[in-house]
């Protein structure tokens, strides 16, 4: 007898999403003290540097290269004493650490690339923009956990990058993922979707919002798009989720059952949020929509969630 929940397709709907293209070997299990220096150690080691949310990326080759040698790693003053320990890769130890250089100052040949166009622009392959996921959102931890939370000591990083300890009373700290539902309410033919004040111009996507403490992705998302849209939901599926480091997100895609029409949207939040049939959408994921209404970049759970909606019969 097959188990229908796995009966779905081999590839999951997560790996079609920008930043979840990471094939590092973690190697959760064996982090201990010595890991950073044996991956330092080993000649194969490549090294990711970033610094206030700048990829530097070498290019003018064929490709850009995002991968530093540890003697390139050195020469451009990379903090080494604060690199984290991604994992192996089949080319060996992957690390990132955080840069010395302003843009201005970087060597002609690099450019200090921020990570939302590098992720927008697809200027990296999936396997980095996974890696740089994974990076970004342990530098940027490290950086907001330099102190406990307990006594206020200063901390030091431990295992390889992959837990903080405090100096004055060994509070164990380690690094925190912030999960957000991403949500597409519908019903029958059309769905729900709102606009930001600060999105481009044109620009409609899925309600999204943080889930609270003690609360079920179904009822988060349930209580985010009543919130922000006076919408009331039934049924709640999951359908794909995807690593998104600004700073440590996890998105968690799902579809809403709406059971009500009439919108009342928060104007604090939105600045519009309407239906629209699934033919005004199809127009809008081909970029032909008459007002030049748009949806967000194809790499963003967001569009994934709306474009299987909309080109499923």
């Amino acid at each position: 007898m097959t188990f229908a929940p796995l009966t779905g397709p081999e590839r999951e709907p997560s790996q079609f999403v920008g930043f979840a293209g990471n094939r590092i070997d973690r190697q959760s299990e064996n982090r201990s003290e010595d890991s950073l220096v044996l991956a330092l150690a080993d000649p194969r080691t490549r090294i990711m540097l970033s610094r206030a949310s700048r990829l530097y990326v070498k290019v003018g080759g064929s490709d850009p290269d995002a991968y530093f040698s540890l003697a390139e790693a050195k020469d451009m003053g990379a903090d080494l004493e604060q690199a984290v320990l991604l994992g192996m890769s089949a080319d060996g130890p992957v690390l990132v650490a955080p840069g010395s250089l302003e843009p201005e100052d970087l060597p002609e040949h690099i450019k200090a690339i921020d990570h939302r166009s590098i992720y927008t622009q697809g200027l990296l392959s999936d396997k980095t923009t996974g890696e740089l996921a994974q990076g970004a959102a342990l530098l940027t931890w490290h950086h907001t956990h330099r102190f406990c939370g307990r006594c206020g000591g200063r901390t030091e990083m431990r295992i390889g990058g992959y837990k903080r300890v405090c100096t004055q009373c060994n509070a164990e700290h380690f690094p925190r993922t912030d999960p957000v539902v991403i949500m597409l309410a519908v019903q029958g033919d059309r769905c729900l979707l709102g606009r930001s004040p600060h999105f481009g111009e044109g620009m409609y996507s899925s309600l999204a919002g943080f889930i609270e403490p003690g609360e079920t992705i179904e009822n988060a998302v349930r209580r985010e798009t009543m919130e922000e849209a006076g919408i009331k939901l039934g049924r709640v599926a999951y359908h794909a989720s995807q690593p998104w480091p600004f700073p440590h997100t996890l998105m968690i895609g799902c579809y809403g059952e709406a059971i009500n029409g009439d919108i009342n949207f928060d104007d604090k939040e939105l600045e519009d949020c309407r239906w629209f049939p699934r033919d005004e959408v199809r127009s809008m994921l081909a970029g032909s929509h008459a007002q030049a209404l748009r949806l967000p970049p194809q790499a963003a759970i967001a569009h994934h969630l709306i474009r299987f909606w909309a080109e499923a019969e």
